[in-house]
């Protein structure tokens, strides 16, 4: 029988106490996200579960179906017609399994970048189209959700809603490899479309402009601060920008809403100089106003639900 050594049993000691040290962290450490139920629905959300001991998401992510998704159809957006097309080839070529780019869709507020993007998806969900809606501050989770739908038939368009980005975030920059690596490159499935109400995503501020220089032709060159706030737009292969309505082009679109709710034409135009008092009110003639507007008048007069 071999009597172990001092310098050998010093060993096994602390080979067994690193093994208990791993089998611990193993149950904090994040777990990967589990398949869905791909059946249940055309849409999911993307939630980290609760906070582990090191914090916000040490416990990971799921993906949870959406069971009931707004039923927008692109033909009841009304008013972003070059829009409407513009992101309809791109995605429709992306269904079809040919290039398309990664959308940024960028503008006023309420003008129906959201929406123009859920339209899509229920134009082609039949084709096998699917939306995963991440919020912004899950986006440094992106290489997880890839990996997880890398190799599925369905194509799939990552969603971030109303992106913009403060100093520092931790998103900005996974978002920005995203862009260049994973999901343009080796992940043929995946696209992301992002809406903003700002077009570089992050704040600008006068003092970014002090590092811009002047060669000897008088040509301007932004600084590096400049430089790197727009750099992660650029990595969008499309820009999609959205304008505010003229009161013509409001009009039309609570017209077309209050015909949707079941109101003819005599009550439509009855109802234009409180629609155009409505928007004064709000500050704002864009389609969500128009929507806004209609569902109440609607409502008051007995349209449908």
């Amino acid at each position: 029988m071999t009597t172990p050594t001092p310098a050998s049993a010093t060993l096994d000691t602390l080979l067994h106490r690193a093994d208990s040290l791993l089998a611990r962290l193993e149950g904090l450490l994040p777990a990967p996200a589990a398949e869905p139920d791909w059946s249940a629905s055309i849409a999911f959300r993307y939630r980290r579960r609760g906070p582990g001991a090191f914090g916000a998401g040490a416990r990971g992510g799921v993906l949870e179906p959406v069971r009931h998704v707004a039923p927008i159809a692109l033909e009841n957006l009304k008013e972003v017609e070059p829009q409407k097309e513009r992101l309809r080839a791109n995605t429709a070529q992306f269904v079809a399994g040919r290039s398309a780019n990664n959308v940024l869709l960028t503008g006023a507020r309420g003008t129906g970048k959201s929406s123009l993007i859920k339209a899509c998806l229920h134009e082609f969900a039949p084709r096998g189209l699917r939306l995963i809606e991440v919020d912004k501050s899950d986006l440094v989770d992106l290489p997880e959700i890839v990996a997880l739908i890398e190799g599925r038939a369905e194509r799939f368009i990552v969603y971030c809603d109303d992106l913009s980005f403060d100093e520092g975030e931790a998103g900005y920059k996974a978002l920005k490899s995203m862009l260049d690596g994973t999901v343009s490159a080796s992940s043929e499935n995946v696209l992301v479309y992002a809406t903003s109400n700002r077009r570089h995503l992050l704040p600008e501020q006068m003092k970014d402009n002090l590092a811009a220089t002047y060669d000897e032709n008088g040509e301007l060159h932004p600084g590096e601060a400049v430089e790197e706030k727009i750099s992660l737009s650029e990595r969008f292969g499309l820009w999609i920008s959205f304008y505010p309505f003229s009161q013509p082009e409001y009009l039309a679109i609570v017209g077309q809403w209050l015909r949707h709710f079941g109101l003819d034409d005599a009550a439509v135009a009855s109802l234009r100089p409180e629609a155009l008092v409505w928007a004064l009110e709000r500050g704002s003639r864009s389609g969500r106003v128009a929507y806004q507007f209609a569902r109440d008048r609607a409502g008051r007069l007995g349209g449908a639900a």
